[in-house]
């Protein structure tokens, strides 16, 4: 059955669209006022980051997160972001800025950028120590790179129809993990278009010996059709095929669960010449090629919901796919909020496509050919009349294109004529790469004789005054401040609860069944 017989016996249930939920991470360094990594911690004024729901901190002490709650609209969640990056830049010392990139500011090493620190507590150290073996094994300058992540879920009802409808008997799980499949196999279509990462700071590749980037100008490395440096070579990646990588398997629930859990009990050469501890001090949580799940770099991933002392592996073997999250989304300079409504809307589209579109078994040949599309989109994207492969055919950037745009559109039917309009624009740039962010980026740098820093160092001042000047939301303000002092108590009551050494609490949590 394709998309069109199977939109066709949906129709009379796309009404259940509008229970789908949606919730961004979105994550930024805070930068000084000449634009450096900022080296203070995370200020007390945003609460503790351990426990915060909303503000919460990633690799670095300097590298925040901004999280929203799973919501019913684009709209309802771009104000919730809206509001609480208000709120930051109102919260933070004054001589402070939200970077508005993925790829980062200006970089003096490793030395210079500070881990995050999550308190006193066994939970807190672990979090820290995780991120400190991670540091010790890809390097600290590749973990500040930052990107929105934007979490899916469709409603319970109309999954229910649609594996009503499906000729292949699925099941919740399974219907999530095809739609994994095809967010896999399609990947390269979310770099291509809207990628906004074609250009770094010199600094961020010091030492970096092995990349393909040319000069910009003295300060400015760039690749002349990349869409996402971000999702390149040069990117956080883990998936090499070294001993010291690994690869997800997504053809079944158990076999992804399955493919995770061998990576995180398989110890590694190179991950032992570390060390546990050096000096009585933690270098990482052990040597296994993952130290835990998240160490998987993926663009995408299937998520339970949280349960509370488990390991997400477990939970998502015992309560099932939640919601899926995209990862691979670069944040947009030029929009306030790094994304915009209509993003949102081609992506909840895209995730329909990918639910309704075939979703075969992915062999090893066809994951070299993924991998392959994806490094090349990324980095020569643009490029005129490039070619990807497609079940081992070379095809160009726009025929895949326009077959992908004409099943969207169909598909975009079934949320309204608005998204049918707005997936019309994103797709004119399958045809004309010169509309995509990216390009867009290099032209406005060039036009303004700037390098990359004073690109967007230019949009960190602008979006800092433009937000401060906005009429505040009191409710909202006074929900995060509430939410801020709550999290520091709750964070005192997990250090004050803990009875066992952080050498126990790691020995217990590993051996988990």
């Amino acid at each position: 059955m394709n998309i069109e017989q199977k939109i066709q016996l949906l129709k009379p249930h796309a009404h259940l669209l509008s229970g789908n939920l949606m919730g961004i991470e979105k994550e930024g360094l805070r930068v000084s006022k000449k634009g450096g990594l900022s080296q203070t911690p995370h200020p007390s004024a945003l609460g503790c980051a351990l426990t915060h729901p909303n503000i919460t901190t990633d690799f670095s002490e300097s590298l925040l997160e901004l999280v929203t709650p799973p919501l019913s609209s684009a709209k309802s969640v771009l104000d919730f972001l809206k509001d609480t990056q208000h709120y930051l830049y109102c919260r933070l010392p004054k001589d402070q800025s939200f970077w508005p990139a993925s790829m980062p500011c200006v970089m003096r090493g490793k030395t210079y950028i500070p881990i995050a620190q999550y308190g006193s507590s066994n939970r807190g150290k672990m979090k820290t120590v995780y991120r400190q073996g991670l540091a010790n094994r890809y390097g600290s300058v590749m973990q500040v790179i930052a990107g929105i992540h934007f979490n899916y879920s469709f409603s319970e009802k109309f999954i229910e129809k649609f594996c009503a409808v499906s000729v292949n008997d699925h099941n919740k799980d399974e219907a999530y993990m095809a739609l994994t499949r095809n967010l896999v196999r399609y990947g390269w279509v979310v770099p291509y278009l809207f990628g906004a990462s074609p250009a770094v700071c010199k600094s961020f590749l010091k030492g970096y010996h092995q990349h393909s980037l040319v000069e910009f100008n003295d300060s400015t490395l760039y690749e002349p059709y990349a869409t996402s440096l971000r999702m390149g070579d040069i990117g956080y990646q883990n998936l090499r095929g070294d001993e010291a990588g690994v690869k997800a398997n997504y053809n079944s629930l158990s076999h992804y669960v399955h493919s995770l859990k061998s990576g995180m009990a398989t110890t590694c050469n190179e991950h032992e010449k570390l060390g546990i501890k050096v000096d009585e001090e933690y270098q990482q949580l052990n040597t296994n090629i993952l130290q835990i799940e998240n160490e998987y770099y993926a663009s995408v991933r299937p998520k339970p919901l949280v349960e509370s002392g488990k390991k997400p592996l477990d939970s998502l073997i015992n309560k099932g796919i939640a919601y899926v999250e995209l990862r691979s989304l670069d944040i947009n300079s030029s929009l306030p909020l790094g994304i915009d409504e209509q993003q949102i809307h081609f992506l909840e589209v895209f995730l329909l496509f990918c639910l309704l579109k075939d979703s075969p078994a992915i062999s090893t040949r066809e994951q070299f050919e993924i991998d392959n599309n994806n490094k090349l989109v990324a980095h020569e994207g643009r490029r005129p009349n490039l070619k990807i492969k497609c079940q081992s055919k070379e095809v160009s950037i726009a025929e895949i294109g326009s077959q992908i745009a004409t099943e969207l559109a169909l598909c975009a039917t079934l949320f309204g004529t608005t998204y049918v309009q707005e997936v019309e624009v994103v797709a004119q740039r399958f045809d004309n790469p010169d509309l995509t962010p990216s390009a867009q980026v290099l032209s406005s740098m060039k036009k303004q004789g700037q390098g990359f820093f004073d690109h967007i160092n230019m949009y960190a001042k602008q979006y800092r005054q433009d937000f401060l000047s906005h009429d505040i939301n009191q409710t909202h303000f006074d929900y995060l401040d509430a939410q801020a002092q709550a999290s520091c108590k709750q964070q005192r009551e997990i250090e004050e609860s803990d009875t066992i050494s952080f050498d126990q609490y790691l020995t217990q949590y590993f051996n988990q069944v």
